[in-house]
């Protein structure tokens, strides 16, 4: 062509483009009002356009580009929407303009979809890992959507330079998926293969490898899947460019090693997918919203930031928290060509919180080149947590709350107050156990001592005399055999009916009469004796009072107890006492203890932090049970909290979660915004500001088994072991998790 020909060609198109017709600035004007053209998209998936054209995208679509068979969203294809929709093929209409103005309300078809042409009936397979699998360090988990895309998979997979067990699922289409799982296992023999329903695209696959639980205990997981994207000009690049950001060959242990070190990373990109800003939320801020309530989750819409093209590394408390979600099939919308807003869409976009909870963030590839620069941030020298002995029966609960009464009645009898609200919360590793069986308390011990925890703080009832839920420690100590590290915390308290709401009945009254702290002293010594004891401080053993100021003279009571253990031969006794939010009747002085104990929630909630009250404030915007007149605050206020001064002779305290809905009902206080993510986050802040100035650099913990008030450490069926998970990532001693060779940190 002539360069007078070109000239002229080109002056016709900006003449167009300048001066369009009526019609055509009608339908450009439609266009913007549907909020159904996707600017971004089209700038991305169409590259090659000039620069006045990616300026006004829907005048170059509504012109030039629907002709050309460009589509205005990464879901309709306007080809694709006239074949499929017979009666308009004949018409002359513009397949979009039809789409906006009747197809929606229609729910016509949008594009055409090998999953529309896979069997529906088939559901997700109940997954079972091989019992003599001897996990490797990492998971890569493949979806394949397009058989013929496996080889080029294949040929990367065998490139890698680390050890990696494969999951591969597939588009469930009968006889065809079962002879490629034969192709894959012909290259990878121990891949564990698996065919899915068509729901959900990738994400539903993933989702149910990960609820499954077959993806614990790796190191890392890489997701990916087999991306065509028809839709795009440079599909087969952008797939290869997503891929080669992830798995390089050789480059992969040296990226891996960096990723697993930087402790503010939770997922890891290719280059340039790391999409922020609310300009990509198209239809799915909604589904979103609802999605993330489910793990407690208030999302700020401006801060949207997330992995597009769902290829990614994971850290493991990314999975926990894609555990939290409880998703299954019915969640998911049969596949038909959704142009946006589905679950699937919503995950995507939501995945990027999870992280953010947590104080965490995204990684591209680049970013990952160099060595993290971690902050050297505090550690606990010691680490105790609150711990109740009550899972028993006892003589005096059969006769206030019924035959065989223990916590675990109240806790699998707890309902939701509110939309979404995660009641009952239950057992999962340990099951609904009896502390009168010493193995028990041995498994606790294992599991705590794992997460850096040193000693459990038991709390020790005693009534002027009578004693109660003593049975699980008396049976320890009749046994050599069990490891359980403790000391007591006596809880001077007055027992009353108050989780049934007749709260005026006292059931055991906290008396204190004449020389109550020798017979006090008497109750502990047998287990001061003991070789489990622990003594802290190096010397003496350790004792906590619940409330001090409920004594009647607490600095006269507490000096009487030190003599009564010295008289007995224990020695000197370090003693602590809890700051507690209600001041007793007769006040303390501040050195009458050793030191204190921050117990959250007390002490930390204020009118700022609250969330819903009955006749007040109900930010969170979800209805509660007509009858709930109980609080909720916002746990994610406390971690900042945490960042303020400590008082002198202090331990910091933390909590994982409170919710006593199983003891109060429709009185509850619940701390709204726990999760793995959000406890990540508060112990970040308090061993970045708090545990240098802690009593002696400790932490304490409230609670380990706290189970009526959602306040515990031990693994549940929502998260599995991630409370005690991110406590072990945090507080425990650990070795370097991955190691590359000399050659490869050289390159």
């Amino acid at each position: 062509m002539s360069f007078q020909s070109r000239f002229a060609r080109r002056l016709r198109i900006a003449l167009q483009f300048f001066f369009a017709a009526k019609e055509d600035r009608k339908y450009i004007a439609k266009i913007k009002r549907s909020r159904r053209f996707d600017r971004t998209y089209y700038r991305d998936a169409h590259p090659h356009l000039h620069p006045l054209f990616k300026a006004l995208p829907e005048r170059h679509f509504a012109l030039r580009g629907e002709l050309s068979g460009y589509r205005p969203n990464p879901d309709f294809s306007p080809a694709d929407y006239i074949f499929l929709n017979s009666d308009l093929a004949q018409s002359g209409v513009r397949a979009f303009e039809h789409f906006i103005d009747i197809g929606h309300t229609e729910g016509r078809p949008i594009q055409k979809s090998d999953y529309l042409a896979t069997d529906t009936s088939v559901s997700p397979p109940v997954l079972r890992l091989p019992p003599q699998l001897r996990k490797k360090r990492f998971a890569i988990c493949l979806h394949i959507y397009y058989p013929d895309l496996w080889a080029e998979f294949s040929e990367v997979l065998t490139g890698l330079n680390i050890e990696f067990d494969l999951y591969v699922s597939a588009t469930h289409r009968g006889d065809e998926t079962n002879r490629l799982f034969e192709y894959i296992r012909g290259d990878f023999p121990n891949a564990i293969c698996f065919a899915m329903p068509n729901q959900g695209r990738d994400i539903l696959p993933f989702v149910h490898l990960v609820n499954s639980g077959a993806l614990a205990d790796y190191d890392a997981i890489c997701k990916i899947h087999t991306k065509k994207s028809p839709h795009r000009v440079d599909g087969d690049k952008w797939r290869r460019h997503l891929v080669k950001g992830l798995l390089d060959g050789e480059k992969t242990p040296l990226l891996l090693n960096n990723f697993l070190l930087d402790e503010t990373a939770a997922i890891w990109v290719a280059d340039g997918q790391h999409y922020k800003g609310a300009k990509w939320w198209g239809s799915n801020l909604n589904p979103a919203q609802k999605l993330l309530r489910r793990v407690e989750i208030l999302p700020k819409p401006e801060a949207l930031s997330f992995p597009a093209g769902s290829m990614y590394w994971l850290k493991p408390e990314m999975i926990a928290m894609i555990k939290g979600l409880d998703l299954t099939q019915e969640d998911f919308e049969i596949e038909q060509g959704q142009v946006d807003g589905t679950i699937a869409h919503a995950f995507e976009r939501s995945i990027g919180y999870f992280a953010a909870a947590g104080g965490q963030e995204i990684r591209q590839t680049s970013q990952l080149l160099n060595p993290p620069k971690n902050e050297n941030l505090s550690k606990p020298s010691y680490t105790s947590a609150f711990y109740l002995p009550q899972f028993h029966p006892t003589p005096e609960n059969d006769a206030w709350w019924g035959k065989g009464f223990t916590e675990w009645a109240s806790v699998v009898r707890a309902k939701p107050q509110f939309a979404g609200h995660n009641q009952p919360v239950l057992s999962s590793d340990l099951g609904f156990y009896d502390l009168r069986l010493p193995q028990t308390m041995a498994e606790q011990t294992s599991l705590a001592r794992t997460a850096g925890i040193d000693a459990f703080c038991v709390y020790h009832y005693w009534f002027d005399g009578r004693r109660i839920l003593e049975t699980p420690l008396d049976n320890l100590l009749a046994s050599d055999e069990h490891d359980f590290p403790f000391y007591l915390c006596w809880a001077n308290e007055s027992w009353r009916r108050n989780w049934d709401g007749l709260s005026g009945e006292v059931l055991l009254e906290q008396t204190y009469n004449d020389g109550f702290e020798d017979a006090l002293v008497r109750s502990t010594l047998p287990y001061m004796r003991d070789y489990r004891y622990e003594r802290p401080n190096g010397n003496g053993p350790r004792f906590i009072i619940y409330r001090p100021d409920d004594m009647p003279e607490p600095e006269k009571n507490i000096e009487r107890m030190r003599n009564a253990w010295r008289k007995h031969g224990i020695g000197e006794v370090e003693i602590g006492a809890v700051r507690f939010h209600i001041d007793g009747a007769n006040p303390i002085a501040e050195d009458a203890v050793d030191f204190w104990i921050e117990m959250p929630p007390h002490n930390m909630i204020t009118g700022d932090d609250v969330l819903y009250s009955k006749g007040g404030p109900n930010t969170l915007r979800i209805p509660a049970e007509s009858n709930f007149n109980g609080l909720i605050y916002n746990y994610n206020n406390l971690a900042p909290k945490a960042a303020s001064p400590i008082a002198k002779n202090t331990i910091a305290g933390v909590m994982p979660s409170w919710d006593n809905t199983a003891r109060r009902g429709a009185s509850a206080h619940i701390a709204y915004g726990s999760n793995p993510q959000s406890f990540r986050r508060w112990l970040t802040q308090v061993r970045k500001h708090r545990l240098p100035k802690s009593y002696r650099n400790e932490l304490f913990v409230n609670a380990w088994n706290e189970w009526a008030e959602n306040a515990a450490l031990e693994p549940n069926q929502k998260y599995g072991t991630a409370f005690l998970d991110t406590l072990k990532e945090q507080i425990a001693s650990k070795e370097a998790r991955f190691t590359v060779s000399n050659q490869i940190a050289a390159e």
